[in-house]
């Protein structure tokens, strides 16, 4: 219970962090709407691009599996949960000090590198296209909802529809699956990982919520990879 209070503060902490910045861009796009308004009927008679999907090429997969599963965002990630686990003990058999956290810390990666080998592995089997792209909605609660939605959620097809995505679903849990039979002390069993894999399903969330609303711009980390939309997926049929 302690640990799933933890859990779902930080994805409300994640979301409230996320309001300012999707309120200064609300204030970013009605002045660029405001911009069209005066520059005359010219601009705005001006018709927008349809943006097409575009189906990531397998050197684009590849490029982002390995930047998923070892790049500086797991580190980060299995750095916080293992300070988490270090706070709580757990496992109490790792103990405490430098040993126990290295122990918890590579623990907590090594859950991070199976899910996301299995997801992106799963994901090309299905041909499915599980990377995360961003809502090209406008509103707080619209792309909240987008993120959500896209964690258990792919894009199929060369026009990108959206699908139930059993590669995101399992992914998590064969993560933890293989903690608790490879390296977690003998005591815990299935029913332990099916519990850690929902809280892994609860950090993809928050993460996505992360992802959606952090600033991407020109010089930011994000912009060199596919986590700012770059090649863009809108859903079929619509217009930023």
């Amino acid at each position: 219970m302690k640990m799933r209070r933890i859990m779902l503060s930080l994805l409300a902490t994640a979301g409230l962090a996320a309001l300012p910045l999707a309120k200064a861009q609300s204030l970013a796009g009605a002045g660029d709407s405001s911009s069209s308004a005066a520059a005359g009927p010219a601009s705005t008679a001006r018709p927008e691009p349809d943006l097409t999907y575009t189906r990531p090429t397998q050197t684009t997969k590849l490029h982002n599996y390995f930047f998923d599963a070892f790049g500086p965002y797991p580190i980060v990630g299995a750095a916080f949960a293992a300070g988490i686990n270090q706070a709580y003990n757990t496992p109490p058999e790792w103990k405490q000090g430098a040993a126990g956290y290295g122990r918890r810390f590579g623990s907590d990666f090594g859950i991070a590198a199976v899910s996301t080998t299995t997801r992106y592995g799963l994901a090309q089997a299905f041909k499915e296209d599980t990377l995360y792209y961003r809502c090209e909605c406008k509103g707080i609660f619209p792309r909240l909802g987008h993120a959500m939605i896209s964690t258990l959620t792919a894009r199929r097809g060369e026009d990108g529809h959206r699908v139930f995505s059993f590669p995101a679903l399992i992914a998590p849990y064969a993560g933890t699956m293989t903690a608790v039979y490879a390296w977690y002390p003998d005591r815990y069993d299935a029913k332990d990982a099916f519990r850690m894999g929902n809280y892994s399903i609860l950090g993809y969330v928050g993460g996505n919520i992360a992802l959606e609303f952090l600033y991407s711009g020109p010089h930011s980390l994000l912009s060199r990879m596919h986590l700012n939309n770059g090649h863009a997926a809108p859903t079929p049929g619509s217009n930023p």
